[in-house]
């Protein structure tokens, strides 16, 4: 899977929002969901490859690379 420099950007937001809400939820500042730190990676894994197969420049990264 290859990333774009926009999608690579979105994904490394989507990484920092998922950092900093388990830090709120370890802080008991924020604990609003139940969900263990595995199943939010596995959802990070598949936005990640919808972002990588949605997006054009993604697939031309792809074909260039193969």
């Amino acid at each position: 899977m290859c990333l774009c420099d926009k999608c690579s950007k979105l994904v490394a937001f989507f990484v920092l929002a998922l950092g900093v809400l388990f830090l709120l939820q370890d802080l008991n500042v924020w604990n609003f969901w139940g969900i263990s730190w595995y199943s939010a990676i596995l959802i990070l894994a598949g936005l990640t490859g919808f972002c990588s197969s949605c997006c054009p420049e993604c697939q031309v990264a792809t074909k260039k690379k193969k």
